[in-house]
């Protein structure tokens, strides 16, 4: 569904007040995005002094209430609060009355689906499971990466095109999950982005290490293009040492580690075994040469060199 079809007007959500339980990064962002379609955001819950900070930063002039009050207040309300306390919240709103008949309920976590919602459900709520799949800053560029932003989308059958309007409505795309595959769907996502600031936090100090003066404008454009040709063709786009067979050169590097990043040796192993599984699959590892290289990554990250005491 492209982000240039606007929803059928049958299908459009009427104008709703948006409600914001946790002002982590996701939330406020998110509400500002929906009062750009036109929707009225009108209460936040916001604890710590960084997330008072982006509610105020994000949506100004709206007031800082306490969950129960956001509820009150508002027809949809955004549950952005982390995965492992967003049950124990549903729970409690639930319990206290706090859900009203017919109210529009979306979370944010890419775990869980739309039956974390259950006791809301029960109360009369309407569950949404609304995931961007998208790092967050928690300042007002979020609201621009939304325009073309995919979303993990789970709701009941009858809620499909609620869901799907607004994330149309928020500029996003809108990807259907089913519920029992959330976990592995979020692990993804998870493995993709996450590792990856990692893996480019550690190449940025590995380079600083060896003198790069600007480690952000050498990876720039190297990382920019490996991550093109990876998204366009997949295991082909492997290249490098492991996908080459260059045992000699991974050993180098793995001395170096061990030297200079010990930290670094564990991952590094771990990522080049992965990288010559799928490169070896793919035809581009020759299986005469990934006898050596694989015995090269059989080490033992905890050791030094040589199995040596240190």
């Amino acid at each position: 569904m492209s982000t240039s079809q606007q929803p059928d007007p049958k299908d459009r959500p009427a104008r709703l007040t948006v409600g914001v339980v946790g002002a982590g990064r996701v939330g406020p962002a998110l509400a500002a995005s929906l009062q750009l379609a036109g929707h009225r955001p009108v209460a936040v819950s916001a604890v710590s002094d960084p997330s008072r900070r982006r509610a105020a930063l994000l949506l100004p002039d709206v007031p800082v209430v306490p969950p129960a009050e956001v509820l009150r207040r508002a027809d949809l309300v955004l549950l952005t609060v982390p995965d492992d306390t967003l049950p124990g919240l549903v729970d409690g709103l639930a319990a206290t009355g706090a859900v009203r008949p017919g109210q529009l309920l979306a979370h944010t976590s890419g775990r869980y689906g739309a039956n974390v919602l259950e006791p809301a459900l029960r109360a009369g709520g309407l569950p949404l499971a609304l995931h961007p799949a998208m790092t967050f800053t928690g300042t007002p560029v979020d609201v621009q990466r939304l325009a073309g932003c995919s979303f993990g989308v789970t709701a009941p059958d009858e809620l499909r095109l609620a869901a799907e309007a607004l994330v149309i409505e928020m500029g996003g795309e809108p990807e259907w999950i089913a519920e029992e595959n959330r976990p592995l769907y979020h692990a993804a996502l998870a493995l993709g982005a996450n590792h990856l600031v990692t893996l480019v936090a550690q190449s940025m100090e590995l380079l600083r290490a060896a003198g790069v003066e600007a480690p952000d404008r050498m990876l720039g454009p190297l990382l920019g293009a490996a991550l093109d040709n990876a998204l366009r063709s997949g295991d082909a786009a492997l290249t490098g040492p492991v996908a080459r067979g260059d045992a000699g050169t991974v050993a180098a590097h793995v001395t170096e580690l061990r030297r200079h990043a010990p930290q670094a040796v564990a991952g590094y192993l771990a990522m080049a075994r992965a990288t010559a599984d799928r490169a070896l699959a793919h035809g581009l590892l020759k299986p005469e040469l990934a006898e050596d290289l694989l015995g090269v990554l059989a080490a033992d990250p905890t050791l030094p060199e040589n199995g040596e005491d240190r």
